[in-house]
């Protein structure tokens, strides 16, 4: 059976199960300028005047249930831009020579024009590639995916009056997969956004964007399901779609029935390469938080609590005394984080943070996430069958990494990696013909864009073998920007470079 992907769909389509429309994704926090006059520009108030003065697009029958696609395109359509990036892919030491194959990166990339895959021994090879974006302040401001312009030297912004512009990337995100890009214009199309809160599961939408380079194509379907948890993307609540969304879609919008945007088109799920009926959005109210973040200081930071959770089945909820499988279990808190220092424990179910419900695990990632370090979250918690309400200073993700290798030898650890895992007993290593190896029992971040899965066995890290956890943990002591891991995946090795930075 292949392998299913995820790829970005900004700069050509990213894999890791999911595939994006740049190459692979989109996310958020925006809004104002570089020098104190932009800056005031783009206040609240100023900003709230300019979007009332964007008109609503009309639907074409009287209960608001067809949109008036072509009027959508004709208003906003010009604020969609195409993004080409140009620069060097670095190929670390450690990476093996055949690792492109491997790289989510550089399988979005693959297939656009101009684009060659590094041969063997090369340091670093050059590459082109193409994703889209929109244009939210008339004085040049853009957003788009972090994947389109990774790694890029120059960023070309064209307009969809062939107009073309050199543009300055203000920050990237990788946690979200938000860009922002600024180009020396004024008096551009800007798109009128809207609240992700208020679609609901079958509302119709429209996704423009450049899928192959093909500048200012529409698709349009409806939206499949909110609030999707991926693969390696603990933080975005995606929206997901059947509108088609191609290698080159990655950074566009994804508009509702009225014209506002209310997405990031971001990844796709595929077998292929190209689309199949699955594609993800970052919803804009998550972009626009990162957007402040970089607009205001370069960068976007990212709260962390340091539990792992899991989703309760109606078993588990029983077993706890609870009436609803609603709320996030606690499986494990990692030793030396916030939510260490504040008494949470394994077992615990959190409910709610700050008064906000939380159903399933992928709620709280978000919610937490997508707060700041150090702010404090008020957590309702479900322990030992009764309510306990706990205050948490919540910590950042350099702290967690620390606090993971910090942790006890025989747990988890590989936080930088996204990976938990644990020695193999004698039984286990007999069975499988090895001597040593490390049981991945979960995976996300680094590790799950890279390809690992659950249930692979790492073999060795760097060219070492893997007999202990000590083995990574000196590995990663290094901070090497990629680590090679050599996986046991059925009967068969393979390499798998995992990028770090």
């Amino acid at each position: 059976m292949k392998q299913r992907t995820l790829l970005a769909a900004g700069v050509a389509a990213l894999s890791i199960g999911i595939t994006g429309v740049s190459a692979a994704f989109s996310l958020p926090h925006w809004l104002g300028g570089t020098d104190p006059a932009a800056t005031a520009r783009s206040a609240p108030s100023a900003a709230a005047e300019a979007q009332a003065s964007l008109p609503l697009v009309p639907t074409l029958d009287a209960q608001g249930l067809v949109p008036d696609y072509r009027a959508i395109v004709k208003r906003y359509g010009p604020a969609v831009v195409g993004v080409t990036v140009s620069g060097l892919h670095k190929v670390s030491a450690d990476e093996p020579a055949d690792s492109p194959e491997l790289d989510p990166f550089l399988q979005f990339f693959r297939g656009m024009p101009g684009f060659r895959m590094p041969g063997r021994g090369a340091q670093a090879t050059p590459f082109r590639g193409q994703g889209s974006g929109f244009i939210v302040g008339a004085d040049g401001l853009i957003l788009t995916n972090a994947h389109v312009v990774r790694e890029a030297r120059e960023v070309t912004v064209h307009l969809s009056d062939r107009r073309e512009f050199p543009a300055r990337v203000l920050g990237a995100d990788p946690v979200t997969d938000i860009a922002v890009l600024r180009i020396d214009a004024q008096d551009l199309p800007t798109v009128r956004l809207g609240d992700p809160g208020r679609i609901e599961v079958g509302d119709r939408v429209l996704a423009i964007g450049a899928p192959y380079g093909l500048e200012q194509t529409a698709t349009q379907g409806i939206v499949s399901a909110k609030g999707r948890s991926l693969p390696g993307d603990v933080v975005v609540p995606f929206l997901q779609t059947d509108a088609a969304v191609n290698p080159g879609n990655s950074g566009g919008p994804l508009f509702n029935g009225q014209g506002e945007v209310v997405g990031i088109n971001a990844q796709i799920y595929s077998e292929s390469g190209g689309f199949q009926g699955l594609s993800f959005s970052i919803p804009i109210d998550v972009a626009l938080k990162v957007k402040e973040q970089i607009v205001a200081s370069g960068k976007a930071s990212h709260a962390r609590l340091g539990v792992s959770v899991q989703d309760l089945s109606q078993p588990l909820a029983e077993s706890f005394g609870l009436p609803a499988p609603d709320g996030a279990l606690v499986s494990q808190v990692l030793p030396g984080s916030a939510a260490a220092r504040h008494g949470l424990h394994a077992g615990d179910v959190i409910t709610e943070v700050n008064g906000e419900p939380v159903l399933r695990s992928g709620q709280l990632s978000s919610l937490i996430g997508m707060s700041r370090p150090g702010e404090l979250a008020r957590l309702k918690v479900w322990r030992e069958h009764g309510w306990k309400t706990l205050e948490v200073k919540l910590g950042g993700m350099d702290e967690q990494a620390e606090a993971s290798l910090a942790g006890d030898k025989a747990g988890t650890s590989g936080l930088q990696l996204g990976l938990a895992l644990r020695p193999l007993r004698s039984t286990e290593l007999r069975a499988l013909g090895i001597t040593q190896g490390l049981q991945v029992e979960s995976v996300s971040g680094p590790a799950a864009r890279a390809g690992v899965a659950s249930g692979d066995i790492v073999l060795a890290v760097n060219g070492q073998p893997a007999a202990s956890i000590d083995t990574l943990r000196q590995a990663l002591g290094a901070k090497p920007k990629t680590v090679a891991l050599l996986i046991l995946r059925g009967q068969q090795q393979i390499f798998v470079p995992v990028a770090l930075s």
